[in-house]
């Protein structure tokens, strides 16, 4: 895991994992440093239903989010990373982001691993990087303030079996997404950036085809580390 800044980020939040956390226990065992969508809240396709008690624990340094069917319901959950920014639900204007993960490919499940608005506006705009489902190839978006069905995308080719860093820079003047060290994509319109505070959602979901998964598809998704950056401004902005 990056320990300390980097230039032009101020290091704001890390985990490494190196605590163990059983099923049953998330977000309870750490509440200053994880919350959750609540328990029995429906995902984004009505078809899940978020439990992160159920589904995510943490051991040997890794956060697991154990996707799966039981009794007729499809468990999900979305994390939020607690780090206490500006806006009212501690999210930030503009920061860092950057998470190593792997995910099984568990059809009917997919990951949308965003930004979204502290004010709950989507008109504030949305940034999702990785997102996907977890059969198919990562894939970034930004959602254009001001006007959030509209939306850029960049597709990486790169499937979720296989360790991943991802890494998201939104700044003033530019979002930047990175696979692997690699630049996926970069959006440099101001007009369209976000620029309202937004945090941190590990959104972890059924997949938006209209089907339910098939009650046998169970997979984890995995994370080795994850850490934030506040942006250091310089005054010319």
């Amino acid at each position: 895991m990056p320990v300390g800044d980097v230039p032009g980020w101020r290091q704001i939040f890390k985990d490494d994992f190196t605590s163990d956390v059983p099923l049953g226990q998330f977000p309870a065992a750490q509440p200053w440093k994880w919350s959750a969508y609540d328990e029995g809240w429906r995902d984004t396709s009505r078809n899940g239903t978020y439990s992160p008690a159920r589904v995510v624990s943490v051991k040997n340094s890794i956060m697991d989010l154990y996707v799966r069917t039981e009794q007729n319901v499809h468990l999900v959950a979305a994390p939020l990373p607690r780090i206490y920014g500006p806006g009212t639900q501690g999210g930030l204007i503009y920061g860092r982001y950057a998470v190593r993960f792997r995910a099984d490919p568990t059809p009917g499940f997919k990951m949308a691993w965003l930004l979204w608005p502290d004010s709950e506006k989507w008109t504030d705009g949305e940034i999702d990087f990785p997102e996907g489902e977890l059969t198919g190839e990562i894939e970034a978006f930004l959602h254009h303030k001001g006007a959030p069905t509209t939306q850029e995308a960049f597709k990486s080719g790169s499937g979720f079996n296989e360790w991943h860093t991802a890494v998201i820079e939104w700044t003033p003047t530019e979002v930047r997404f990175l696979l692997d060290g690699k630049l996926l994509g970069v959006v440099t319109d101001r007009n369209i950036i976000p620029d309202h505070p937004m945090h941190w959602v590990l959104q972890t979901e059924t997949a938006l085809d209209g089907r339910r998964p098939a009650s046998q598809a169970k997979g984890h998704i995995q994370i080795d580390w994850i850490t934030a950056y506040s942006l250091e401004i310089p005054s010319n902005f």
